[in-house]
């Protein structure tokens, strides 16, 4: 049987990563990225047997890429710190890496949010980015947030049938911790130049709606309606955010004019 590294990355993520840990404990190993967790989570996954490697955050793309090169093994199982593996998940993990009839494969992802299973909004089957892969085959961009995967030549891409289990939230203040910082993150892109208020309100808007009513958000009752609000947050600060990136320095200058009155 051809071995499997699982990596998963943290930052301060005590309260979900022993269950992450412990949904893949079937590997052959489990790596930890993490960039200096202030908390308990180098302890706790040392104690579960996970190997930790230190990677200084400097965006996602980097980090993913960094936490891959840390596997020893060809075939990479990639995990967050708030996802789970179910044996479902894990036994067509095993028979697929046998079979290697692709070397990439996507993950479906069941979410549970505000006390029920999300079915809609765009959360199932909410294939992310391909979790399946062999090193050799699959490689992430360097971008600081929502990552795009780069395959090699020759490279062939398939669909698991079981899914992982994500708890993406464990309340609605973490929801609003990492809308903003993903913004924070998202702002910086390069696709983000040229942003305007206007950019941001519109995009805002279709993101809402994106969401609650073609995504059929709606039929996920209230927590459809929170996913799309947060949706519509996320991409509105993101566009606001670039548009204060470009014009900050001139925005200090024009305050340090206004003192000098």
């Amino acid at each position: 049987m051809s071995p499997i590294s699982v990596y998963i990355i943290a930052y301060n993520e005590a309260e979900k990563v022993a269950d992450a840990i412990r949904s893949v404990a079937w590997a052959d190993e489990v790596v930890v990225a993490d960039s200096h967790s202030t908390d308990d989570t180098v302890r706790i996954a040392e104690s579960l047997g996970a190997r930790v490697v230190q990677i200084p955050f400097q965006g996602f793309g980097r980090l993913r890429n960094d936490a891959v090169a840390a596997c020893t093994h060809e075939w990479v199982f990639s995990l967050d710190s708030d996802e789970r593996c179910t044996p479902e998940a894990a036994t067509e993990i095993r028979a697929l890496v046998d079979k290697a009839e692709h070397g990439v494969y996507f993950v479906p992802r069941r979410n549970f949010f505000l006390g029920r299973e999300i079915r809609h909004s765009g959360w199932y089957p909410n294939y992310r980015q391909p979790q399946l892969f062999r090193k050799s085959q699959m490689g992430y961009d360097i971008s600081p947030v929502h990552e795009n995967f780069e395959l090699t030549a020759g490279a062939t891409v398939g669909y698991m049938q079981a899914a992982i289990w994500q708890y993406p939230f464990k309340d609605l203040a973490e929801v609003v911790a990492k809308m903003n910082r993903y913004s924070s993150l998202g702002a910086t892109k390069r696709r983000q130049s040229g942003s305007s208020y206007g950019k941001a309100l519109t995009h805002a808007i279709w993101a809402f709606w994106k969401h609650y009513l073609f995504k059929r958000g709606f039929l996920d009752g209230w927590p459809g309606l929170v996913i799309a609000l947060s949706y519509f947050e996320v991409t509105f600060y993101r566009y606001a955010k670039a548009v204060e990136l470009a014009h900050q320095a001139q925005w200090e200058q024009d305050w340090k004019n206004v003192l000098k009155r």
